[in-house]
């Protein structure tokens, strides 16, 4: 039975403390189209048609996963490119990464993480069955 879901659109919600920064970051130095500012409650930025909520809050909710990834077709590229915004990524002494910070999975796919300034966990991915 197919869900309503399936064909409505997807809203991602990340959670930030400190709205100045949270705005130089997503909009600055991701590139982001921020399209309101909704105080106390949240940042709202157009990611490529996908509306994502930065949501305002006194602090960041624990966790230590990827909260947000961005499917790119070549993560080196993305890699190279995020660094020249001044972006840095994450290495991990239990992943083979490269000198990129690149992890290749067993499928293949490759993948870099990098945090945003409220420490939220960020990826890019390259998928090989994507190329297809």
């Amino acid at each position: 039975m197919p869900s309503v879901l399936a064909a409505c659109n997807l809203i991602g919600f990340v959670t930030i403390v400190d709205i100045a920064r949270a705005k130089e970051f997503y909009r600055d130095k991701l590139g982001l189209h921020l399209v309101s500012e909704e105080p106390p409650f949240a940042l709202v930025f157009d990611a490529n048609g996908i509306m994502l909520r930065l949501a305002i809050a006194d602090e960041r909710p624990a966790g230590n996963g990827t909260v947000l990834g961005w499917q790119v077709p070549d993560a080196g590229a993305a890699v190279a490119d995020l660094e020249q915004a001044g972006i840095t990524f994450e290495r991990y002494g239990f992943l083979p990464q490269d000198e990129q910070g690149v992890w290749t999975t067993p499928t293949g796919s490759k993948v870099a993480w990098f945090k945003d300034p409220d420490g939220n966990l960020l990826s890019i991915s390259e998928h090989p069955e994507a190329r297809k």
